[in-house]
């Protein structure tokens, strides 16, 4: 997979492409079934798979830290779309030029000009341009003037429920695991660098490592039976903490801390990847630092339990 960031790192693509465009939040098996439809189309037409993500997402320009959660930041969808069957993935920057551009202009500028698009696969509730006047209907029309087809997503379901960015960050919310993992397609997972932190859990006797989340905000907060990717060869597990630690500093910016079992090595500075298995509570606000600790080690004993160690 080829990553492109920017427009003007784009040479027009002069045998044209298949292409989609769109959030991809978490990338889940919704999302995965676009990719695989326009997959097809590019086998078919001999074409390559182009994918276009915006950076912030554009809902975040306009909102700011009023947006949603995100399920994925853009360095774990590009870890993501790597595994799957995509030949460009086009990074471009939502700023003031995409909130004000006018749809034609992007279809003919952007579509037509610089990727010479052939098959666009799109939500028909897809919109873009000032205004968000750019639909689906408006993209038909110009696919019969510039010779492109477009053709609709269509929603996925699982049992019976659309897949959709919003529902797993619902049921993330609510702490179901179980159903966001059926909506993924895989146990959620955030990604990051391990930093040095305060050495507080040390004193307690439950040392954690520190991983840098570099987002505004997170959907899952509270205690959780954890694994750990990219240490070692296998799977690790442990207990984590995502929250503000309001019994210790009570910060406004979340915090990711992971208590390893039967781990003592040190892995400052590696890039890991932690996998919530099941929600064991809430975070709350303990009185003292000694009742913070009781309750950390009855933690450590529910996820030893669900993990049957």
């Amino acid at each position: 997979m080829h990553i492109i960031r920017g427009l003007a790192h784009l040479e027009r693509l002069e045998q044209g492409c298949v292409l989609t465009i769109g959030n991809f939040d978490g990338l889940h098996l919704g999302h995965k079934a676009v990719i695989e439809k326009v997959a097809q189309q590019g086998k078919l037409f001999g074409l390559p798979v182009v994918v276009i993500v915006f950076e912030p997402q554009p809902l975040e320009y306009f909102l700011g830290t009023n947006s949603p959660s995100r399920l994925t930041r853009l360095r774990e969808k590009v870890i993501q779309f790597a595994t799957l069957p995509v030949d460009e993935l086009l990074i471009l920057r939502f700023n003031r030029y995409f909130a004000n551009v006018n749809a034609e202009d992007f279809i003919e500028q952007i579509l037509v000009k610089k990727l010479n698009v052939k098959h666009l696969v799109i939500g028909d509730d897809f919109h873009f341009g000032k205004a968000r006047r750019g639909n689906f209907a408006m993209l038909r029309e110009k696919g019969k003037v510039f010779g492109f087809k477009v053709e609709n997503t269509q929603s996925f379901q699982v049992q019976g429920l659309r897949v959709s960015s919003t529902l797993i960050r619902d049921a993330l919310g609510e702490g179901d695991l179980k159903l966001a993992k059926k909506l993924l397609g895989r146990s959620y997972s955030i990604c990051g660098r391990v930093a040095h932190g305060n050495k507080l859990g040390r004193t307690l006797g439950f040392p954690t490592a520190n991983i840098q989340l570099l987002r505004k905000n997170t959907p899952v907060n509270g205690v959780f039976a954890v694994t750990m990717t990219g240490v070692s060869n296998r799977e690790l597990h442990g207990v984590a903490n995502v929250g503000t630690r309001p019994t210790v500093d009570g910060n406004h910016k979340a915090v990711l801390e992971v208590h390893l079992f039967d781990f003592n090595k040190e892995i400052y500075g590696r890039y890991v990847e932690v996998h919530f298995k099941e929600k064991i509570r809430d975070e709350v606000r303990f009185d003292s630092i000694e009742l913070l600790k009781n309750q950390i080690e009855q933690d450590a004993v529910a996820a030893k339990r669900f993990f049957a160690l």
